[in-house]
């Protein structure tokens, strides 16, 4: 009985079921998109995070780069032979540390000791500024006056001006590129955990020292390098063994040195820039980070969270958006969507004043009404549920075959992270300069968001079913009656 009154009711008042699930289908929409492109700022905003970082790295232990002193300036220096013949190349290297300032490599097992910590390895981080070219001397040539003073009286010859040099000057190329000393016995974490070797191979246990290195997809394709060529770096030769590819972003380092190797050309034996860190626990990061910096004096440790602050640009900006105006518009449009339900399940209960009269008269009792007129608004609820999500869905996919390209910037914290780019001319007391990413955004939808809208649907049409049904509860016999024309 129950089945069949629902069914003859509903189909009685499609327009009426319609209005209410199509107000109920548009906030659980919004619901699922402002929920979809959320999660796709987190996976955009996770590929900044593990650019910088390395893949299951919970933080970095780096030293604030001390202020230069009156005798270092911290600029780049070359020196070059002015005097050579104007065919011959002249090239010089200036290797230099970034990312903060040299800990002592025995820190890293200090680190390893905290409490909490599951492991520790450290790296290097260098910014390689190599300048090559050549000078053109200039030829001496001699100028005449023909209104020059005359020597001598009437009658002298004219006065020969000063000889003045003529062409000459310098063309040089300057390029600046990234190194990273990679502990080779450990390379599941560091800057090289973040890529995957696609052609040739990595580091061996066994290449501690040799002169061999791992250079960036983008880099070997930039410089035209392959596994079989070489690349020269401060006059020592190191063979390409492997191109590795990012997994996810763009590599914020050129190229992979063994540790030992980076130490030699950055004349910082013993020394690394960062420690990276894993911890035992991942909802304990920030204890162990206090841990840290508590019993290792001088030490900065930067988590994930603490760099997630650095990103900015308009992927910050759109996930800020996606976050707060998103989500409170939601709450609103939702608040509004339920409203709607019951004002329009309690109007159209007024208008069926004689019809649950009539029941009631016939011996329905109170809940059996109330029953009926939450049964329909539940159908309603679902109704626009299936609505809202199959609207959802379209435009989650729409924005993930759009792709909107967004900007992240990737700013410095007391020089953590993986060793960012530095442009010519940075040094000791610099920081490394921002670098910039394009992250492509998609919106994907969970199996989580998608029983969310289904609960919002059932809750929907509950509060406006519980509305309604108090309304109707409410009737008596006589009010059939009195609606009687």
């Amino acid at each position: 009985m129950f089945g069949i009154y629902l069914k003859r009711e509903l189909s009685r008042r499609k327009k009426a079921a319609l209005v209410i699930a199509l107000g109920l289908a548009l906030g659980i929409a919004l619901v699922i998109t402002v929920n979809s492109v959320s999660a796709g700022m987190q996976q955009a905003q996770d590929k900044v995070l593990t650019s910088l970082y390395g893949l299951g790295t919970d933080m970095t232990v780096t030293k604030a780069q001390a202020a230069p002193t009156d005798n270092a300036s911290g600029r780049p220096n070359f020196e070059f032979d002015a005097g050579s013949d104007s065919d011959e190349t002249q090239s010089s290297d200036r290797v230099m540390t970034s990312g903060g300032q040299a800990l002592k490599a025995s820190l890293v097992g200090t680190v390893a000791k905290q409490a909490g910590v599951a492991n520790a390895v450290g790296a290097l981080s260098l910014n390689v500024t190599k300048v090559d070219g050549s000078f053109t001397q200039g030829t001496a040539e001699s100028s005449t006056s023909g209104s020059g003073s005359q020597q001598g009286g009437p009658g002298g010859g004219q006065a020969t001006g000063q000889p003045r040099v003529q062409g000459g000057g310098a063309n040089f190329d300057v390029n600046s590129y990234s190194v990273a000393g990679v502990d080779v016995s450990d390379q599941d974490l560091g800057p090289l955990a973040t890529s995957k070797i696609t052609t040739g191979k990595t580091f061996t246990t066994a290449q501690t020292n040799s002169k061999v290195a791992v250079v960036s997809a983008s880099y070997a394709k930039e410089n035209e390098l392959t596994t079989a060529k070489t690349i020269t770096i401060s006059d020592t030769k190191y063979d390409i063994i492997g191109i590795a590819t990012p997994d996810s972003s763009e590599s914020t380092t050129d190229v992979y040195l063994p540790l030992k190797q980076a130490q030699t050309l950055a004349d910082s034996a013993d020394e690394v820039t960062t420690i990276y860190v894993t911890a035992t626990d991942s909802k304990q990061i920030d204890t162990v980070k206090a841990t840290i910096q508590k019993n290792i004096s001088g030490t900065t440790v930067t988590t994930s969270a603490d760099l997630a602050d650095t990103v900015s640009g308009s992927l910050s900006t759109a996930s800020n958006l996606a976050t707060s105006v998103g989500k409170w518009l939601s709450v609103a449009v939702l608040i509004a969507a339920f409203l709607v339900a019951a004002l329009l399940t309690s109007s159209a209960v007024s208008r069926r004043v004689r019809e649950f009269g009539t029941l009631k008269a016939l011996g329905w009792p109170s809940r059996k009404v109330t029953r009926q007129v939450v049964g329909e608004s539940i159908v309603n609820g679902l109704i626009g549920g299936a609505l809202g999500i199959a609207i959802g869905l379209g435009a989650a996919y729409a924005v993930t075959a759009i792709s909107p390209t967004l900007t992240a910037e990737l700013g410095s914290t007391g020089g953590a992270g993986g060793g960012g780019r530095m442009g010519g001319g940075g040094g000791p007391g610099r920081q490394a300069t921002a670098s910039t990413m394009d992250i492509a955004l998609s919106a994907p939808v969970s199996l989580t968001t998608i029983a969310l809208a289904a609960g919002l649907a059932i809750a929907g049409g509950l509060i406006a079913g519980a509305m309604g049904g108090w309304r109707a509860s409410r009737m008596r016999p006589a009010d059939a009656l009195r609606s009687v024309q």
